[in-house]
């Protein structure tokens, strides 16, 4: 099979561009799959492709740019060029930009691909219905937010002509089906990213680091996180260093600058900026706990499942679609109220001060991430790849139902 993935790629810094990484990286062990055509962003660095095989060519086609206006055309273009068996969209809301116009011509390749008959499937990270878009710092005025539910609920409808939705959460397939009547949505998890090999849960002795991972300036804020330590260092014995690992989010260029000016008198507070793949592990390994400083979610938890395959205690507000995840896949760990600087303290403090806890919480997690890997799940979608190349996924899609 020749298949085609359209979306962000390492070393992009789109949302998204790790999972691709992590999911071609699989695609590529498998037997079904002997060609893979990436569809990605430009970027001014080559593409990290460390994992060819004997039997899977990969090539990169780079098409398309952030915020461009020419993306469905350009990324159309490819793709009935190389004339693969089935496209994949690996995206979000937001993959083709964060202006409405560029961000919405690229939602509608799924229409024009059945337009031109070319079999496609959508792993859609996030729906409209349950992104609250105040807190997603999209609008905050009521009337724009009831522009952007009708406009986004017409972009929903288009995507849903593609052959198969993917969804990463169950509830997702229920909220879709029951609002548009389709039955070509399905639940496909997220999954782990390739799990390391454990013999201990043990943590590196000294400082303790607590670490938050993400793109920040929204929903997610590290303000409480910052303040939480800090009252934490007053009653407790311990040393503590904040590790900042990430980005700005689209929508809030500067913030993670604006909070370094801001906290710069806080010691042992550091800003990685964005974390190369290969810096990963190490960032995940090196940490004592990880905390998600979220008020909201947009979406399944990548984060969430890479503090699981390193077997890392977490910290998170037991809200929305995190909520959803633990009871799904089997995380858990310690919550605190979203925003709440004292019930976050305490919260890390729990972990902190009980080793036989934090274990507990961490061997967990691990075991949620071994149950559902990656190389799972790419066979999920390559069940759906063979179905729609015989032209037979209609019904199994009903059989399955």
């Amino acid at each position: 099979m020749k298949i085609a993935m359209v979306t962000p790629f390492p070393p992009s810094k789109i949302t998204l561009n790790e999972y691709a990484y992590h999911l071609v990286k699989e695609f590529c062990q498998k037997d079904e799959i002997d060609e893979i055509v990436l569809i990605t962003d430009h970027t001014k660095n080559k593409k990290t492709i460390d994992f060819y095989t004997v039997d899977c060519l990969v090539t990169i086609k780079e098409s398309w740019k952030f915020n461009s206006y020419f993306n469905l055309f350009t990324i159309l273009s490819t793709i009935l060029k190389e004339r693969p068996d089935v496209v994949l969209f690996n995206i979000q809301f937001m993959t083709f930009g964060d202006k409405k116009i560029p961000a919405a011509l690229g939602l509608l390749l799924p229409f024009f691909l059945k337009i031109f008959r070319v079999p496609n499937v959508v792993l859609l990270h996030n729906i409209l219905e349950q992104v609250d878009l105040s807190e997603a710092g999209i609008s905050k005025n009521k009337i724009s937010q009831w522009f952007y539910y009708k406009i986004g609920t017409l972009l929903t409808r288009l995507i849903l002509e593609t052959d198969v939705l993917a969804v990463t959460i169950s509830k997702y397939v229920k909220i879709l089906q029951k609002k548009y009547h389709k039955n070509n949505i399905v639940h496909i998890p997220h999954g782990s990213f390739r799990i390391p090999s454990r013999t201990h849960f043990d943590i590196p002795k000294g400082t303790k680091k607590i670490l938050t991972f993400g793109k920040f300036g929204t929903y997610k804020k590290v303000e409480v996180l910052i303040e939480a330590v800090e009252k934490l260092r007053k009653r407790s014995k311990e040393t503590f260093e904040i590790i900042i690992a990430g980005t700005d989010s689209p929508n809030s260029k500067g913030y993670l600058q604006a909070v370094a000016q801001k906290y710069k008198h806080v010691k042992g507070l550091t800003f990685t900026g964005y974390v190369e793949e290969e810096d990963v592990a190490k960032v995940f390994e090196d940490s004592t706990v990880v905390v998600f400083p979220y008020s909201s979610t947009t979406g399944s938890s990548g984060v969430l499942h890479q503090a699981g395959c390193y077997g890392k205690a977490v910290i998170l507000p037991d809200i929305g679609d995190l909520s959803l995840l633990i009871r799904e896949e089997g995380y858990n760990g310690e919550f605190f109220k979203p925003t709440d600087s004292d019930s976050l303290s305490n919260a890390i403090e729990k972990i902190i001060s009980n080793d036989a806890y934090r274990m507990e919480l961490a061997i967990t997690n691990y075991n949620a991430a071994c149950s559902l890997p990656l190389t799972i799940i790419a066979d999920m979608y390559i069940v759906y790849f063979s179905k729609l190349r015989t032209n037979n996924v209609k019904h199994f899609l009903v059989s399955n139902k």
